[in-house]
């Protein structure tokens, strides 16, 4: 579908008229210190922000990615993989200073955006920064849980899952 030097504009409900371009092939040439679990077509397929996250921009993102995704036009909790409600809203997002332009929807879709091959040197630092701290949580399933017991603190594990790091710990 994409290419290195393509360029991609974006128009969903939250976004219109911006464009990047593909500065790497999809899913190669990360940063060394950003090593993400899953992809962003496992992480729809395994389900997580409770269907409600990309459901108007599927345009923007190879077709495959939805085949088998968890995708609703309403959140539903039913549709994360641990069955529990783990997000906020993007006005909390928003308020605390986590939503930076141009990824208006946060993290995840700076990660899809990222995984397709679109650089921003000074947005990636800051986004790995923070995949990199949210890893802390996985020690605290480490330290309070039996290995194994996925039932033992679904929130963090579904989190983690959204972060792209294993829950399966």
């Amino acid at each position: 579908m994409y290419r290195v030097g393509d360029k991609v504009t974006v128009h969903d409900t939250m976004q219109s008229g911006y464009t990047y371009r593909l500065d790497a092939p999809m899913g190669e040439e990360f940063d060394p210190a950003f090593q993400p679990h899953f992809t962003p077509k496992e992480m729809l397929e395994l389900g997580v922000f409770e269907g409600k996250y990309m459901n108007d921009c599927r345009d923007e993102f190879p077709a495959d990615w939805f085949e088998h995704a968890k995708i609703s036009d309403r959140a539903d909790v039913s549709l994360n993989y641990f069955k529990i409600k783990s997000r906020q809203s993007l006005q909390v997002w928003r308020q605390k200073g986590w939503i930076i332009e141009p990824d208006v929807r946060g993290w995840f879709q700076w990660y899809c955006r990222y995984y397709l091959g679109r650089r921003i040197p000074e947005i990636d630092a800051w986004q790995i920064k923070r995949w990199k701290a949210f890893a802390r949580h996985a020690g605290q399933i480490r330290a309070h849980c039996d290995p194994g017991n996925l039932d033992c603190r679904p929130r963090q594990r579904q989190a983690l899952l959204q972060w792209s790091h294993d829950p399966f710990i």
